[in-house]
This record gives structure tokens, sequence and C-alpha cells, in this order.
């Protein structure tokens, strides 16, 4: 079982989270409800966490596969939806692009398989409505 303790470190809605390992995440509010700037708000680790999952997953794969990577990012853009609270994520974009001698193919299929089968926060935000778009960009090394 995963645990997480969470504990209020700085003015009202600055909190450190601590999981078993010892790991902090520091979050926060908006300014605007009287946050701080601490830290990520919730909403954003959300999309923090579904770059870290897929990226081990895409990363996994393509090494299964001997593949070379020599650089691995990924940007995600996400809309909420307007005026309902709760506001959910609606639109999530997420952009790898992977460095070295990668095939685009294989790369663009790890995605794939991420997204659709072994990335648990990909899944958790489609089966609460939230549109997930994929774009992978690979830069092969200069010969």
């Amino acid at each position: 079982m995963a645990t997480v303790k969470l504990r209020r470190v700085n003015g009202d809605y600055g909190f450190d989270t601590v999981n078993e390992n010892g790991t902090i995440i520091k979050m926060d509010t908006n300014p605007d409800m009287g946050g701080q700037e601490h830290g990520a708000r919730p909403m954003q680790v959300l999309l923090n966490a579904l770059a870290g999952c897929s990226s081990i997953d895409v990363i996994s794969i393509l090494k299964k596969q001997r593949q070379e990577i020599t650089d691995f990012s990924v940007t995600v853009n996400g809309e909420r939806e307007a005026g309902v609270e709760p506001s959910l994520w609606k639109d999530i974009e997420l952009t790898f692009e992977i460095a070295g001698n990668v095939d685009e193919d294989k790369a663009k299929r790890a995605v794939d398989i991420s997204m659709n089968k072994y990335c648990s926060v990909a899944i958790t935000l489609v089966k609460a409505g939230a549109n997930i778009k994929t774009n992978v960009i690979v830069k092969k090394p200069e010969s």
C-alpha cells in the first residue's frame, strides 16, 4: 500500500507531501486563493505524474528494443473544464522529444502502448473524461 503524508509548512496552503521513501513534493494553491507559490498546484501534479508515468514506460520499452536514447523530455499542456466544479482535465497534449539513435516508428508505438496499456495515470485521466493527444519528435544524431 502506498502512503503519503501531507504537512502544512508555508502559510495557509503551502504543503509538503512525503511518501514512504522520503521523497518530498511541494504543493500550494494559486495566489488568488491565498497561495504563495510554495510549490505546484495539485492539478499540475497530476500532469507531472502523467509525464513521469508515461516516460518510464516509453524509455523502458525503447531500451528493450535496444534503441539508444541520448536525451529525453516531455512537455505536457492541459486545459481544464471551464465554469464547473470540480474542474477536471478536459484536453491534455504530451509532446515527447527523444534524441538518439531511435527508430521513429518504434518511438511512436512505445508512446501508444504506454498511453493505452501501461500508464495508470493516463488511463485514470481518460476514465475521468480527459482527451489525451500525443506527439513524438525524434532527433537523430548528426552524421
